[in-house]
């Protein structure tokens, strides 16, 4: 809930809430609560006289006590925010009490303490005590800073135990959600470990820094001469004392081992300074400023974290335009994925120019920091990647987090399943529903030790330390991405490993192996690798991306008077089914300016505007064009006569089912078509307008913006949070050609 509930809208949740404690915490959750009306009477305890007469006078409660028996009569419920070390001394009173059925809270930064003393004091945890974290503050303090909207768009974090009754937790819950928080539910050891080490141990560092610098005798100095960055860091030292005494005294066990981890780290970072290793030194910086800008952007976006939770982004697309003009999309993802996993393996400095910094790509990235391997950038699509050797990486601190990346995981398993160490790929909610089993399956195969998830899904578990033997594999369905996974695992396994295809995918892996010096035998349709060889770090340009580049190619293709330039194209024959396709549909597309840069084949593509006419797709065509069916589905859409596609069944099983999510989006904006197990079948004629659902896959979002073109009335597209993922400036390039699509302001 965005808002705090009017209080004419809302129904009481509960009679009567107690407020034990009337600072900025406890103030702001009884005048939150008193404002929306899920609450009867708010009652405010407090030993200050002062402080009760302004709550009551400021309209943060209805009335106050002094006595916390008298306030606690016909309770309803209890929420604790005293001081933390002052809980033990307040739960032993209210276990005194004959409390009937009222469900006690808090608001204290370490649970574990906080559960320890309410067993210590009613003999065992009450199962209506619900323990509680708000992560939320203000520089202002006491019961006149009390704020309704303090805990809006704020993380709320309640630690249920095993016997807590769950009808308190639901209420609990409802609570802080009326205040607009979003809550979330954890164990109560989990919490008081991630609070120790994001809150309490930077706070130690803080005011073990002032202290530090403020004893020397040139202190005057130091602090006149502190710039900016010493104020942002050292900012937190200015929070009350006694309260992180307690906290500190509250949680020491998870601050001790938070901080005992820490002085190792700070040990290693000295001896590097001290042995002047500039290489480790890059190391830490680099993979510090990135992951903290990686994250961050993650999280304040929220399309990798929680789907569920996350605002709709909608696009409002309107009829009309043309696409017009010359334009570079950004750099193709699949080789910007390439570049980072053989860059890491290689041995030596490999540069990366035009890599796409969209949140896969980027993902990839990360997931090689966290493996130690030193990355500078991605600096306007520049990347140096300080290669670490076939056997270099080293084991992760934790789970790899992968986002929405399916490439990422799938590639990364074939890699991971040789090292000697153990991992877990981990992803958003989107990926932990997509099949893995399609290569962890011919993994296991070869050696590897791969646990998954219930039908194969995610998280996947790779097991280190098991030697891959090399097989020949006949793909079941044509698949570069378990095809490059098998042949990066024959990297490591004893002997040859073969991979077989159906039908030719994109060789992007063989390609780069080769760019970086290790043998690829291509006969036919069966690609081979064998161990023993090096990666040797090379200079890699990355080409446009043409999965991008197809919803312009599509758009000036259907939108009258068109004539676009699409600039540095990579036009790799394994990926041109959708050039193809087009052209067999009446479209006019020219390359020009052909060339090939660092192995792979790059042109400016040409198009102008003509009348499509719709045909049966040869399936030979279908695994070269395969992202590219969304947009294409556009195209046929518009185009006279009827299109059909079969063969195609790989299709259901990407970021989302793309043959029925865009048959539905087609049928809401009046369009004639028709699914099959394999593909679809769609009558070509007008497009209306309506709503439609991206669904959380990108491609989507973007097919129906294109359609927009030849709409006759504005398409509002949900779900489309995730078009960052694969093509960061799509709205603005839409824009820059004469597109009208952009997102649609949040009221």
């Amino acid at each position: 809930m965005g808002d705090v509930i009017s209080k004419q809208s809302a129904k009481p949740l509960v009679g009567r809430l107690v407020v034990v404690g009337l600072g900025l915490i406890g103030g702001s959750f009884a005048k939150g609560l008193r404002e929306s009306g899920l609450c009867v009477e708010v009652v405010g305890v407090d030993l200050n006289a002062a402080s009760r007469a302004l709550a009551v006078e400021l309209g943060v409660v209805d009335r106050c006590e002094a006595d916390l028996a008298v306030a606690c009569r016909g309770a309803d419920v209890i929420q604790l925010a005293v001081p933390i070390l002052a809980m033990e001394k307040m739960l032993a009173q209210l276990a005194g009490m004959d409390l009937g059925q009222a469900i006690l809270t808090d608001v204290g930064s370490a649970k574990g303490n906080i559960v320890r003393a309410a067993t210590q004091a009613f003999g065992s945890m009450p199962p209506r005590f619900v323990p509680g974290h708000p992560i939320a503050g203000s520089e202002q303090s006491g019961v006149e800073a009390s704020n309704a909207r303090l805990f809006e768009r704020h993380k709320v974090i309640l630690t249920p135990v095993a016997d807590t009754d769950p009808g308190a937790l639901k209420v609990v819950d409802a609570m802080w959600r009326a205040l607009g928080a979003e809550v979330e539910h954890m164990q109560v050891e989990r919490h008081d470990e991630v609070l120790a080490a994001t809150s309490h141990l930077p706070h130690l560092l803080a005011f073990g820094l002032v202290d530090s610098l403020a004893k020397r005798n040139e202190n005057l100095d130091i602090f006149r001469y502190a710039a900016g960055g010493f104020r942002d860091f050292t900012r937190i030292a200015g929070s009350d004392p006694v309260m992180w005494h307690d906290i500190f005294l509250a949680n020491r066990e998870a601050v001790l081992r938070t901080l005992d981890t820490f002085r190792t780290d700070l040990d290693a970072l000295r001896d590097a300074v001290d042995a002047g290793d500039g290489h480790q030194l890059l190391g830490v910086f680099t993979r510090a400023r990135v992951a903290r800008e990686h994250f961050g952007k993650i999280l304040a976006r929220r399309a990798y974290v929680d789907p569920m939770n996350t605002n709709d982004l909608i696009f409002l697309a309107n009829p009309g335009g043309h696409a017009t003009g010359r334009i570079r999309v950004p750099g193709d993802k699949s080789i910007s994925h390439r570049s980072i996993m053989l860059g890491s393996l290689a041995e030596g400095t490999t540069e990366v120019e035009g890599f796409l910094e969209g949140e896969d790509a980027l993902a990839t990235l990360q997931a090689f920091r966290d493996m130690g391997v030193v990355i500078e950038g991605p600096h306007q699509g520049r990347v140096t990647i300080h290669g670490v050797g076939l056997h270099g990486l080293k084991a992760p601190p934790g789970p790899i987090y992968l986002g929405n990346s399916g490439t990422s995981m799938r590639l990364l398993s074939g890699l991971l399943a040789a090292q000697p160490f153990d991992t877990t790929l981990t992803g958003d909610a989107s990926l932990t529903k997509r099949p893995m089993n399609r290569v962890a399956n011919p993994l296991r195969e070869m050696g590897a030790v791969i646990e998954t998830a219930a039908e194969g899904r995610p998280p996947m578990m790779i097991r280190g330390g098991h030697a891959l033997k090399g097989m020949n594999y006949t793909l079941p369905m044509a698949s570069a991405q378990v095809k490059s996974c098998l042949l990066l695992a024959g990297l490591y396994a004893e002997g040859k490993t073969s991979v077989t295809e159906p039908a030719p995918t994109r060789d992007h892996t063989e390609r780069m192996l080769r760019g970086f010096g290790y043998p690829v035998t291509v006969n036919g349709a069966t690609a081979s690798v064998e161990s023993g060889h090096k990666l040797t770090a090379t200079h890699i340009e990355v080409p446009g991306d043409i999965s991008s580049s197809a919803f312009f190619l599509v758009a000036a293709s259907i939108a009258e008077g068109s004539d676009l330039v699409l600039e540095h194209v990579g036009i790799n024959p394994t990926r041109t089914g959708v050039i193809d396709i087009l052209r067999l549909m009446g479209a006019d597309i020219t390359l020009e300016n052909l060339r090939e840069v660092g192995g792979e084949p790059v042109a400016d593509l040409h198009v102008r505007a003509a009348k499509l006419k719709g045909i049966d797709i040869p399936q030979a065509l279908v695994p070269l064009a395969i992202d590219e069916f969304p947009v294409l589905f556009v195209a046929a859409a518009v185009a006279e006569g009827r299109t059909v596609l079969r063969g195609a069944e790989e299709l259901r099983v990407k970021e989302s089912d793309r043959i029925q999510v865009m048959a539905d989006g087609l049928q809401a904006l009046g369009v004639k078509c028709e699914t099959t197990p394999d593909g679809i079948i769609i009558d070509g004629g007008a497009i209306g307008g309506g709503e439609v659902h991206g669904h959380g896959d990108h491609r989507i979002s973007m097919a129906f913006s294109v359609a927009s073109l030849r709409a006759t009335a504005p398409i509002r597209i949900h779900d489309c949070a995730n078009v960052a993922t694969s093509f960061p400036n799509f709205l603005a390039l839409c824009k820059q050609v004469g597109m009208n699509v952009a997102e649609e302001a949040q009221s």
